[in-house]
């Protein structure tokens, strides 16, 4: 894995310990957005996307945050339910969308993002600086034609290419 690509967003006057928010390009082929540079006790570290963990409603069957009184939709008072902690004990009210797996990937996406954060910080010391971070679109990497372009409309896939689950399971149509 190769970080081909890193773009920060410096979150200026703020009283947060949140510092820039970031997004990283991997082999230039997969993008992580919405990673946070906080600074900690230790420096800066970064936060991986994450959203809020959820339960369901029992009488409608909604999704609420796990910490609501009351359900959203209904207006049913929610039972209380016991957060999962983490390592230190803390109980966790969000959940990683995306993460790195092992410590040293941890490491290395860390040290790109900080340091494009220090070079950031530089550039917006200069007269007309813009960030990066708000152009950074969608668009198909050039050279390439757009998606619809390579397979034809709607083409179905190859049977070859069908999807099997964790667990063994083949999805079926229906």
């Amino acid at each position: 894995m190769k970080i081909t690509e890193v773009r920060i967003k410096l979150m200026h006057q703020t009283t947060d310990r949140l510092l820039a928010f970031g997004a990283i390009t991997i082999d230039h082929t997969f993008v992580v957005r919405d990673l946070k540079l906080i600074l900690g006790p230790q420096g800066p570290f970064v936060a991986m996307p994450s959203r809020k963990m959820t339960s369901h409603c029992p009488r409608c069957g909604l999704k609420n945050p796990v910490r609501a009184n009351y359900c959203n939709q209904c207006g049913s008072r929610q039972p209380e339910l016991p957060l999962p902690a983490d390592s230190d004990g803390r109980r966790r009210l969000y959940a990683d969308i995306a993460h790195p797996i092992s410590v040293g990937c941890r490491v290395a996406i860390e040290r790109e993002v900080v340091q494009e954060y220090e070079r950031e910080l530089e550039r917006s010391r200069q007269p007309g600086y813009v960030s990066r971070y708000d152009d950074m679109g969608d668009e198909e990497p050039r050279g390439q034609p757009p998606l619809g372009d390579r397979t034809g409309p709607m083409a179905p896939l190859p049977a070859a290419a069908s999807v099997t689950r964790s667990n063994g399971h083949v999805p079926q149509p229906r």
